[in-house]
């Protein structure tokens, strides 16, 4: 078996930072030469400097380790990072036969959505880590989160955007942070994990989707004017008109359970409805780590009414990279509508047309 070959593409965050002065902080350079003293990272029994031991299957991992230009908190990105990180993959294409993107964990869950909606014909494993203490510390779990990841993307042929933390893959576009200092940090609500790692790695191949025809494709973001909105229950009809003034296009409105917001205050309604009325595209989602919205009940019938599209089973991440990475392609109001419903890279799950009562084998 050939080793796998893949690039570490670091951004910065916890994982790579160096106690400095002023705190712990992204220092460039650092991440590579902590990883040269740690063993798992370096088999001094293998030519090279970056490859691990082989695994049981007997194939080592090569990587080479490719830092951003500013290394970031991730509270410092943005969408201009996004593209650079996408054009750093395609740039490398065909040199690697994966990617693994060290980034910080607060806004890692943006990232990987919006990097599984840029990179159209996605054909390698590229997967995001991070940790939740540096690896310059003793004890930490930047050490299982970079190996699990290195040794999956250099192993494993899975042809989407992930996030690998605690011994779990996650599809990018399905993950949230859900905790601020444990170890499992990442979660996914409404969509199995595409990995577990145990004694055994048991890769759910059912789930793993096929590349998209025609290879690998850069679509990037370019649209700014998205925001997002948690319904709450002293909500003004006032607060909301101002929100929605231009130059906004798109807005993701967190509503309560299922798709619910108040049908008993007609003005809020009219609000909304004279904003989609203008061309804005405005998406329901659930504040609920689970479930889907439905208009089952009428509270949550008013919205579609007035023109508010069911964001399905979407994460709030999800939803607003894939609102703006659609708003970004030329698209008229009413197109990017109906693509929010369909699913384009997994993010979401489609209501069945027709019910099934029995398993068909």
């Amino acid at each position: 078996m050939t080793d796998g070959n893949v690039l570490l593409i670091h951004t910065g965050g916890t994982i790579g930072m160096k106690k400095t002065d002023r705190g712990y902080e992204p220092t460039t350079g650092y991440l590579g030469h902590r990883m040269s003293q740690i063993d798992v990272f370096h088999d001094s029994d293998a030519p090279g400097e970056r490859v691990t031991a082989p695994s049981r299957f007997g194939r080592r991992v090569r990587y080479d380790i490719h830092e951003m230009g500013e290394l970031l908190d991730s509270a410092n990105m943005n969408r201009a990072q996004w593209v650079a990180i996408a054009e750093v993959i395609a740039a490398n294409h065909d040199r690697y036969d994966a990617f693994v993107v060290m980034h910080g964990t607060d806004t890692m869950a943006y990232t990987a959505s919006a990097l599984s909606f840029m990179l159209q014909g996605l054909d390698k494993t590229v997967v995001l880590t991070g940790s939740q203490i540096p690896l310059s510390r003793t004890r930490n779990d930047a050490v299982d989160n970079l190996l699990g990841a290195l040794l999956l993307a250099g192993t494993y042929s899975i042809p989407e955007v992930g996030i690998y933390f605690s011994d779990k893959l996650l599809r990018g576009n399905r993950a949230s942070k859900v905790d601020a200092s444990g170890f499992e940090a990442f979660r996914s609500g409404n969509f199995p994990a595409l990995v577990h790692v145990g004694v055994e790695v048991d890769v759910r191949w059912d789930l793993v989707r096929p590349p998209d025809p025609g290879g690998l494709q850069i679509l990037p973001i370019t649209s700014e004017h998205v925001a997002a909105l948690r319904l709450f229950p002293s909500l003004s009809a006032e607060v909301l008109e101002r929100f929605l003034q231009p130059p906004i296009e798109g807005l993701v409105l967190e509503t309560y359970g299922a798709g619910n917001a108040p049908d008993n205050r007609p003005r809020l309604l009219q609000v909304l409805k004279e904003a989609v009325d203008r061309g804005v595209v405005i998406i329901n989602c659930t504040q609920c780590f689970r479930g889907m919205v439905t208009d089952d009940y009428s509270t949550g019938r008013a919205l579609a009414d007035v023109g508010v599209v069911a964001g399905a089973d979407l994460t709030a991440e999800a939803a607003l990279t894939k609102l703006q990475w659609l708003l970004s392609r030329g698209l008229t109001p009413g197109e990017v509508r109906h693509r929010m419903t369909q699913s384009l890279r997994g993010e979401l799950t489609e209501p069945q047309a027709t019910p099934r009562f029995r398993w068909d084998g």
